[in-house]
């Protein structure tokens, strides 16, 4: 008998052992997002952010990370802290303030600033255009190898950004609304906006975390304001990664050798 209660206790204390472990291993519950309205976007930008992947999906990104050739770039997407490595130069942001840390005077630090963002700001199209601050208005769509690209013209309000004069136009497919083309002004350290715009061809897009993001870039020489023909070779993408998890907020810190350009 004294076997037997001692038998049964002790399937009742493993059996509490196990709720107890259960317990300890359940997942947390996934967490919740704040819900996007799009309906404050013009129609044509609500339909080329479908296509790719969603500005919802978009906006519980918290962190991107991505290769050029050996140039490495992170970025915090809720701060916009970022950090860019090269192999002789560090240059990075942290609540607004620009550092670059290197050995020599490999790059120009008065160059840093303008730098540190130019590249996540070409690659994080067509979300970057659902950014506070903007001011939409129509353009004369491009005509190119027989198709006619619809577009978007971007502008943003005054003391928005270090550029608020830079203005960019996209120009996506008719048919499956991707974004095909990118044009813009650089007016970064003027006064004034600029009547010249760059062309840029969103040549291979890859789908990463549910996002359509770019693969290959290519700028284009430009005669009358139109791109024309391919001007080098394409700006390659690789190791690409989006995530919802947040970054330790102690990657973008300036370093001891670094210092601040502002």
């Amino acid at each position: 008998m004294k076997f037997y209660l001692y038998a049964i206790a002790l399937v009742a204390l493993v059996s509490c052992k196990q709720q107890d472990n259960n317990e300890k291993i359940a997942p947390p519950p996934p967490p919740t997002y704040e819900q996007v309205d799009t309906s404050v976007y013009p129609e044509s930008l609500q339909k080329v952010l479908t296509a790719h992947g969603g500005l919802q999906a978009w906006s519980e990104m918290r962190s991107m990370t991505y290769a050029m050739g050996e140039e490495s770039h992170t970025t915090d997407l809720k701060s916009r802290n970022i950090i860019v490595e090269q192999e002789k130069t560090s240059i990075g942001s942290i609540d607004g303030k620009v550092w670059i840390a290197q050995d020599s005077a490999y790059f120009p630090p008065q160059r840093a600033r303008f730098y540190h963002n130019l590249m996540f700001y070409f690659y994080a199209m067509p979300f970057l255009l659902a950014d506070d601050g903007i001011v939409y208005s129509d353009a004369p769509a491009l005509e190119m190898d027989g198709t006619t690209y619809p577009a978007i013209k971007v502008g943003y309000e005054p003391n928005v950004g270090d550029s608020p004069d830079d203005e960019y136009i996209l120009y996506y497919h008719p048919d499956t609304h991707k974004m095909e083309w990118l044009a813009y002004t650089v007016t970064y350290g003027k006064n004034e906006k600029s009547p010249v715009f760059k062309y840029i061809k969103y040549n291979k897009w890859q789908e990463v975390n549910g996002l359509l993001l770019p693969e290959e870039l290519t700028w284009y020489t430009v005669e009358n304001n139109q791109p024309v023909e391919a001007r080098g070779e394409p700006r390659v993408f690789s190791k690409v990664a989006v995530d919802r998890a947040f970054l330790d907020i102690t990657m973008f810190e300036k370093p001891e050798n670094g210092v601040f350009v502002d």
